[in-house]
């Protein structure tokens, strides 16, 4: 099996990172090197951009501007996004609503939603997880009781990211309590952030930041029409949501970003006397996520090339690995960087030791490296816990 790219693939890439070196502002590029994420409206406009070139929805149709990728240029493409960094995808629109509506969708909903969400023009995010359904998704209680045209939800949800800056959220509602499976019964809502009987209210996470929210749903009005695929039948539909999210979470070109920022700041740093990065552990660590992040990309090739080779669609269980590793290496890079500032990692920022009339006692992208530490801390839960794709990998282990 031969797993280099070919001269076509190694094309390719030059074609992306090109375009990301002419229309990427060099500015956001920085900021986002050295740990801050990009705005809503920069990532709005980056997206636009895409969309413009015709880059903004690998996966999707051609027929509601899906990019006709191979699995290998969709590889290449999100690492290079990654690797620049630049800002990704808006993931709830263009991995999981967009594929979601292509192929349950109706003609209507798909007229509409969909060039929307490839444009960003509504901001969409997840209602899945309520406190105590996280993981056991199916235990869900948020409730939708039909009257007419309309449903009227009541519950809650919890984790959504980006809720606060949505225009739109797709929710599991629970359509018949008296369903003689869990997973049976629940519906794939459409439902507008604006809506009377909606609160969101604000998690902050250990990092600081306001990326996590809780939302209310206090006898709010949805029309039928936004119900998504039948009545009773919206856990096929989050399988199916669920089996593209989890696509492309190894984020190596994250991880290589990260271990390219450590290195440069470890120029900069001094231990014992002489730079960090000529210290022997310092060279050991990344002599050794250097070998895992290319041991990680083979295993990602080869799960590429048997995906290639199948035809019953279903995902590969094998798939788990690259999100348990990838993850890991997202939270080892994340705690080299942290390791590679030291003292200086503290949130101490320049801006506001020269405000209190003190020069400033490190580089200012020294007081951000804890902030990417902590959030990561979450990165083997999210999209399915670590624990969960063990299991996955042990019971395919157990059938082969």
């Amino acid at each position: 099996m031969d797993l280099r790219f070919t001269a076509e693939e190694i094309a390719w890439r030059d074609e992306v990172r090109a375009f990301i070196d002419a229309e990427l502002d060099p500015a956001l590029r920085e900021r986002m090197r050295v740990g801050f994420g990009p705005t809503k409206q920069e990532t709005i406009d980056w997206q636009r951009k895409l969309n413009k070139k015709g880059w903004a929805c690998p996966g999707w149709p051609e027929e509601f501007g899906g990019a006709t990728w191979t699995p290998v240029q969709r590889l290449i493409f999100n690492e290079a996004i990654q690797s620049a960094p630049a800002p990704d995808l808006q993931g709830f629109n263009i991995t999981m609503l967009g594929p979601v509506l292509a192929h349950f969708g109706t003609p209507e909903q798909k007229a509409y939603f969909l060039p929307r969400a490839a444009n960003l023009d509504d901001w969409w995010c997840q209602g899945f997880s309520e406190p105590g359904a996280g993981s056991d998704l199916a235990s869900l209680k948020t409730a939708a009781k039909r009257e007419g045209d309309f449903y009227i939800v009541n519950g809650q949800k919890i984790w959504t990211s980006t809720a606060h800056m949505a225009d739109w959220i797709f929710a599991l509602v629970r359509t018949d309590p008296n369903a003689r499976k869990k997973q049976e019964g629940i519906s794939f809502l459409l439902i507008d952030m604006k809506t009377p009987g909606i609160t969101v209210r604000p998690i902050i996470s250990i990092d600081g930041s306001h990326h996590l929210n809780e939302v209310f749903f206090d006898d709010v009005k949805v029309p039928v029409h936004q119900r998504v695929y039948e009545e009773n039948r919206g856990w096929d539909v989050a399988k199916y949501l669920l089996g593209n999210e989890r696509s492309g979470i190894a984020r190596l070109g994250k991880s290589r970003a990260n271990l390219e920022f450590a290195v440069d700041t470890a120029r900069q740093v001094r231990s014992g006397g002489a730079p960090l990065v000529e210290d022997r552990g310092f060279r050991h660590r990344v002599a050794q996520i250097e070998v895992d992040i290319k041991a990680l990309e083979l295993t990602q090739m080869r799960v590429i090339a048997a995906a290639s080779k199948k035809s019953d669609g279903k995902p590969d269980p094998f798939s788990s690995l690259l999100k348990i590793k990838g993850t890991e290496l997202l939270q080892a890079t994340s705690e080299l960087i942290m390791d590679t500032g030291g003292p200086m990692a503290m949130p101490i920022w320049a801006s506001e030791l020269h405000a209190l009339g003190n020069e400033p006692i490190a580089p200012e992208w020294a007081g951000y490296m804890a902030a990417p530490y902590l959030m990561l801390r979450a990165a083997s839960i999210y999209g399915g816990t670590n624990e969960i794709q063990r299991n996955i990998l042990n019971k395919a282990v157990l059938r082969l």
